[in-house]
């Protein structure tokens, strides 16, 4: 058993002051903006039934991507079964559930059903997978370059 005196302690002057900030991409850092900037206007709008709105989306023009965006981030408190962290659009910093939602959109774009089957199972409510898995795969769509 290792003593106090062999344990290693950082000084306070080098203690990192947060963890650092992930790398991603341009282009993820722009699909997490407009997922943030969605998040911030969709907090006072009321809850969505997951089934009912994948059963109303549209699927034309612009508005397509807004309305994916808004009804993820509506559902998804639902589906996981708990508050989800948005930080504010241009923070470095990722909270858990952004890391997760970019993840998903990656393995969507490399084409590896595995890692997002393993990410939606890993945290959704079993009723709600493949609506949420629907909705990411719209999203990651309409953002090509993430």
């Amino acid at each position: 058993m290792a003593s106090l005196a062999t344990l290693s302690i950082l000084d306070r002057d080098d203690a990192p002051a947060q963890a650092p900030a992930p790398r991603i991409t341009p282009e993820q850092r722009a699909a997490l903006t407009h997922l943030r900037m969605s998040a911030m206007a969709c907090r006072v709008a009321a809850r969505t039934d997951l089934y009912e709105a994948c059963a109303l989306l549209s699927l034309d023009g612009e508005d397509a991507k807004r309305t994916f965006v808004d009804t993820l981030i509506k559902c998804l408190p639902n589906a996981v079964q708990r508050k989800v962290v948005w930080f504010a659009p241009g923070t470095d910093t990722l909270s858990f559930d952004e890391a997760w939602i970019l993840r998903c959109l990656t393995s969507i774009r490399e084409d590896d059903p595995a890692s997002l089957n393993f990410l939606i199972k890993s945290r959704v409510a079993p009723a709600d997978r493949r609506y949420i898995g629907y909705l990411l795969g719209q999203i990651s769509e309409q953002f090509s370059q993430v």
